[in-house]
């Protein structure tokens, strides 16, 4: 007989009772007071930090001010995000026996793989990109992490309903450049929603049961739904209490100036590649970098890959981390070579 797991739906919340439940969640299932538990959630318009993040140095404070966006701190690490209702989020809180591995990139895997059935279920081929993407044709539909905490694990996901990229964007501090209509269409480029590749959102109810289907089907469990538990509820208002603060959501402080966004163009034979750098300043190293301008890419997601895999790189190893990065790929880049990127990131830090 199959196992019965819970399944909430905790519907669209404020930022810091989203996260208190993360932390209340979890916390009952490491200590046992609760099974494996399979959550739906949306949130209200908010930025997002990551645990470790500055707001001077990550958001657009005045632009998020004027738009009712909550800014709130993350209770894990990882960069600056943009959520509304336009995302469905879904969350599974386990014992580490109940996927059979320890190894993060196979949890990772599975579950990306059971998530882009779901999408499929709706008429579009969703496919896993490793290590934690599922994509449609190249473009970023749902993105996945997951952290354990001594016997539990929590891994979330969010898929794209009806997003909305130029908002995302205008809330985190970014350069002109960045906010520029072409920076934007690149930006949609690379990412697509539900609305865009049916022309409708399907209904969330929907949705949310073609999740649980899948997951049910791929664990071999049953889901029937239920509520927050006294122990949970408890461990809700005690963790909203710290979250739902100034003193949290401040609790990082940096200057601005230890994390300036620098600007530079290089002049290819036919046309032209900037480069806006995030420049950690006190670690020497690129925080995050976008690419743009006049060139052409096939396939159109490698500039994204490479602004990935450029995160957090040392000043010193750019030109060998571009190196690294398109070595023994099948790429199309007329007029463009890797080390023209690096050329481009060289003239932005010339400013710092």
């Amino acid at each position: 007989m199959a196992s019965t797991w819970r399944l909430l739906d905790t519907g669209t919340r404020r930022a810091a009772e989203n996260f208190a439940l993360n932390r209340a969640i979890l916390e009952a299932r490491k200590r046992g007071l609760v099974g494996s538990t399979l959550r739906f959630l949306q949130f209200d318009p908010a930025a997002l930090l990551g645990y470790h993040q500055s707001v001077e140095q990550e958001l657009d404070v005045d632009f998020c001010r004027s738009q009712g966006v909550e800014i709130q701190r993350r209770v894990t690490g990882g960069g600056a995000i943009y959520m509304d209702e336009s995302v469905l989020g879904w969350e599974l809180y386990l014992a580490k026996s109940d996927l059979g591995s320890p190894d993060m990139a196979a949890i990772s895997r599975r579950i990306c793989e059971v998530a882009a059935r779901a999408v499929s279920a709706f008429g579009v081929r969703a496919t896993y990109r490793p290590l934690t993407d599922i994509e449609v044709d190249g473009r970023k539909i749902a993105g996945t992490g997951g952290v354990f905490d001594e016997n539990a694990l929590l891994y979330q996901g969010t898929l794209l309903l009806d997003f909305d990229m130029e908002r995302m964007l205008r809330c985190l501090r970014l350069p002109a450049e960045m906010l520029s209509p072409e920076a934007i269409a690149g930006a949609r480029a690379r990412i697509v929603n539900l609305r865009e590749l049916l022309g409708v959102v399907p209904p969330l109810e929907k949705i949310k049961h073609r999740i649980a289907i899948e997951f049910a089907s791929e664990l071999g469990v049953e889901f029937e739904p239920g509520e927050l538990y006294p122990q949970e509820v408890r461990l809700f208002r005690e963790a909203l209490k710290e979250i739902d603060s100034a003193d949290w959501v401040d609790m990082v402080q940096k200057p601005r100036s230890d994390l300036p966004v620098l600007e530079g163009a290089h002049r290819l034979s036919g046309g032209i590649l900037r480069a806006a750098v995030a420049y950690d300043r006190p670690g020497a190293r690129i925080k995050q970098v976008c690419f743009s301008g006049d060139f052409f890419v096939y396939p159109p997601r490698t500039v994204a890959d490479l602004e990935a895999a450029l995160k957090d790189c040392a000043v010193d190893n750019i030109a060998s981390a571009i190196v690294r990065f398109f070595h023994g790929r099948r790429i199309e880049m007329p007029a463009l070579s890797p080390s023209d990127f690096a050329v481009a990131i060289d003239h932005a830090l010339r400013a710092a």
